[in-house]
């Protein structure tokens, strides 16, 4: 088990030009690059293990890779292998629900597995619509859990209204009728992340987007990416979190996705008093830009109950802003929470609870009243998320974190940049 320390930090003012490529958007490129015939350019590709994962399972399906200082290469097969060995999506939901939908409708035999935690996550949401309009996917607990083993085949066209707002089942859906029959229609109760949306269009797609998504099948192969995946909004949040409530500090953080479905957290920071600021640069398949965090005084509670899909990962740093703000916050309408890579709920509350947090977990969400972070040891649930939250936290009160190998799938040079603003140590 590998274990991290956080001791207390002074003021800073933090540049942060090297932020994690944004996870999604990774996942995407490499998975939408299989919609071509042609070879597509990635520049800035995130290189941790969940997206090299992603990337391994396209060069299973036969897709040619190719990989220098500047950018990843992909070139697809005319078409797409039958693999001859499981399908590995290490510790990544994103991955698994995306595939589920891509290869349902893929001539061939395919086994989607993960690690321990991945495969303890529910996948019904996703297999069971999908099963609904033709395709074959079994697994444990009737599909609902991994390894997921799919026989694709021509899907039927649909008209689906999603009881949840989730990108991912989203995304599975739109990746499946672009093979079906016939035009399919999705609805959802709120738009969530529409990243999928916005790159299929730009590579071709013909799809539609209002309170409807309409998606016609595919006549020919969609143009390939020529795309610089942006720095992931939610690892940035970690460090606009930190500059938040570190007295005196500010961070810049450079280059980020400023698509209006991933900033939701960042507009709560600035409603609980941070000040915020948003400067785009360019916007081709995504608005990009860079986002200025500065501390303002102490923050103050909030109420977090709508747009949930929108800040769904970043809830957790969320939680240690509101772990020190001036009230009581509270979070509802999160259920999603607990069906992440660990019961996020529990985690935070139990992790709240040990720095000397009052505040407590409803079916759906938490309270959190405000007060002073105490020094603890936090068990990380093997959660990336939960471990980062709280070693931010340790900003403010020496942190000691267990059970942190997790942050190198989403996050490589996490504890690389903290240590620019504090004293770390990690140790196994």
């Amino acid at each position: 088990m590998k274990y991290l320390e956080v001791k207390r930090a002074k003021p800073f003012d933090f540049r942060c030009d090297n932020i994690a490529s944004d996870k999604s958007i990774s996942h995407r490129c490499a998975i939408f690059s299989l919609l071509s015939d042609k070879p597509s350019r990635i520049k800035n590709y995130l290189k941790a293990e969940d997206t090299l994962c992603t990337l391994n399972i396209v060069k299973q399906l036969g897709a040619e890779v190719e990989e220098n200082e500047k950018e990843i290469v992909i070139t697809p097969p005319k078409e797409l292998n039958e693999p001859d060995d499981i399908l590995d999506c290490g510790n990544s939901g994103t991955a698994m629900r995306l595939f589920c939908g891509f290869l349902s409708s893929i001539e061939g035999h395919f086994v989607l597995t993960g690690d321990k935690y991945l495969r303890r996550r529910p996948m019904r949401r996703v297999t069971e619509p999908l099963a609904q309009i033709g395709a074959k996917i079994d697994g444990r607990e009737e599909a609902n859990l991994a390894p997921l083993c799919i026989r694709g085949e021509r899907l039927r066209s649909f008209n689906y209204e999603s009881q949840v707002a989730s990108a991912q089942v989203k995304s599975a859906m739109i990746l499946a009728a672009l093979r079906a029959d016939d035009i399919s229609t999705y609805r959802e109760p709120e738009l969530s992340r529409d990243h999928t949306e916005r790159m299929l269009r730009g590579m071709g797609a013909n799809i539609e987007s209002w309170d409807t998504i309409t998606i016609e099948p595919l006549i020919k192969p969609l143009e390939p990416l020529d795309i610089t995946v942006p720095a992931d909004p939610s690892s940035g949040f970690f460090f606009a979190v930190a500059a938040a409530i570190v007295p005196g500090s500010r961070v810049v953080i450079e280059n980020v996705t400023l698509n209006p479905t991933r900033t939701e957290a960042y507009i709560v920071l600035q409603k609980m008093g941070a000040r915020v600021e948003f400067e785009e640069k360019e916007n081709r398949y995504e608005p990009i830009g860079d986002i200025t965090v500065t501390y303002d005084g102490r923050l103050e509670a909030v109420e977090v109950s709508e747009r949930i899909s929108w800040l769904i990962d970043e809830l957790p740093a969320l939680a240690i802003a509101m772990a020190v703000a001036e009230g009581e916050s509270v979070v509802k309408n999160a259920s999603e929470l607990r069906v992440k890579e660990s019961d996020r709920i529990s985690c935070v509350i139990n992790g709240l609870k040990k720095c000397g947090i009052e505040c407590s977990e409803t079916e759906d969400g938490y309270k959190i009243v405000g007060g002073e972070l105490k020094s603890a040891v936090i068990d990380s649930c093997g959660d990336h998320r939960i471990a980062m939250s709280f070693a931010i936290a340790g900003l403010l009160a020496d942190m000691r974190i267990e059970d942190v190998e997790c942050i190198e799938t989403s996050f490589p040079n996490f504890t690389e940049l903290l240590a620019s603003l504090t004293e770390v140590r990690s140790w196994r």
